[in-house]
């Protein structure tokens, strides 16, 4: 995803980096979006958790996080931090772990992006993971489907206006 670069916003009030989801309106569910919180104020990732099942519980969580953020920080085996807030959101509290990684080159367009794959011992949850040109780490799981391709051509940056306080 080589077009993508931090924005340049003098007093930045959401994340200082393009977020790359896929856009609410393109999605037939429910939106929520997070932001991590630094202790200076600065914004440490962004998820969004889109809900597909009428309430029952989110079919996928986006998560963006920048070089630095605490969350990307794992120990071995732990899974990343969006399978985490994806299975807590289900309720599912049963001890989750990697159990292998997969890199996969994908072409995007004129963009080749190594996809990392990754399985966790949770069996309905698929999780898979790139590097934007930015130094952003992307990370998509989802709840009960499969991740194919395909998803990744859906994803773009979503407009900033989307993540001001008001």
């Amino acid at each position: 995803m080589s077009f993508l670069r931090r924005r340049s916003s003098a007093t930045p009030i959401g994340p200082d980096f393009d977020v790359l989801a896929m856009d609410p309106s393109d999605w037939p569910g429910n939106l929520g979006a997070g932001l991590l919180p630094a202790p200076d104020g600065s914004c440490q990732g962004v998820f969004l958790r889109y809900d597909l099942f009428g309430g029952r519980g989110p079919a996928m969580i986006i998560g963006n996080l920048p070089e630095g953020s605490p969350a990307r920080e794992l120990g071995e085996d732990q899974p990343p931090f969006e399978v985490a807030q994806l299975l807590a959101a289900l309720g599912n509290d049963e001890p989750v772990q990697v159990l292998e990684t997969e890199d996969t080159p994908v072409m995007q367009e004129d963009n080749l992006l190594i996809v990392k794959r990754i399985v966790v011992s949770e069996e309905r949850v698929s999780c898979v993971q790139f590097d934007r040109s930015d130094g952003v780490l992307v990370t998509i799981a989802s709840w009960d489907r499969p991740i194919t391709e395909d998803l990744y051509a859906l994803l773009k940056p979503l407009p900033a206006e989307m993540f001001q306080q008001s």
